[in-house]
């Protein structure tokens, strides 16, 4: 596994990575994001799709995180099952989508994960 640059933990802090699934997810992300996909390198978001997928896989498998009110754990939960059913739609697209329907569903990933990462309780 690639060690993590100063960059990488810098941007780390800045979004309060408390949750290693969440940074490991987030490490994929963020070059696809911020790089591949306003350069339309479907190429590059498409050989990405296994690791990112993993890691995504890995978010849900580790569930609500604990510590939080009975509200905002179903609310959460709710969220998870939305980050879930994108991670199966761009899993669909980066094996035999358009480029469209690519950028459109790894798109929802992206958002279902930033609206993850605003609800995960701050240490």
């Amino acid at each position: 596994m690639p060690l993590v640059s100063a960059a990488q933990q810098g941007h780390r802090g800045k979004h309060g990575f408390g949750v290693k699934q969440y940074a490991e997810f987030h490490d994929v992300l963020r070059p696809l994001q911020h790089d591949a996909l306003p350069n339309k390198n479907f190429k590059e978001i498409r050989a990405k799709s296994a690791t990112l997928l993993w890691r995504g896989r890995a978010i849900v498998r580790l569930g609500v995180p604990g510590g939080m009110s009975k509200r905002n754990r179903a609310e959460f939960a709710k969220e998870l099952r939305k980050f879930s059913q994108s991670l199966a739609r761009y899993n669909a697209d980066a094996r035999h989508g358009t480029d469209t329907r690519l950028g459109a569903s790894f798109s929802a990933v992206h958002d279902s994960f930033e609206m993850l990462m605003a609800m995960l309780p701050r240490a």
